[in-house]
């Protein structure tokens, strides 16, 4: 059975596979003074449908509220993530 872990590398967070010692997915956001902007999330076909997309995006939550930023997501995936979890609320940036 895989170990996940997630390593945030500045301008993306990367989800590997500790067993086999591979990167199998990633999320990429372009950061601004105060927000994060998700552009990308993907993860390995071998990967899929176990929930780990949405891990990535809840890290980059987590990375957002300890840093006290807000989030754009326009990457499909992750936009979604933020229509369907209000829980996330608190950082989605909103228009004015």
């Amino acid at each position: 059975m895989a170990n996940f872990t997630f390593e945030d590398q500045g301008n993306q967070i990367v989800l590997l596979d500790s067993t086999i010692g591979e990167q199998v997915g990633e999320i990429a956001f372009l950061e601004s003074e105060n927000t994060l902007i998700i552009v990308h999330t993907g993860v390995e076909p071998n990967y899929r449908h176990q929930g780990l997309a949405e891990q990535l995006v809840f890290q980059v939550v987590e990375k957002a509220r300890q840093e006290g930023k807000k989030i754009f997501p326009i990457c499909p995936f992750a936009k979604k993530e933020f229509d369907e979890k209000a829980d996330y609320a608190d950082v989605l940036q909103v228009d004015d």
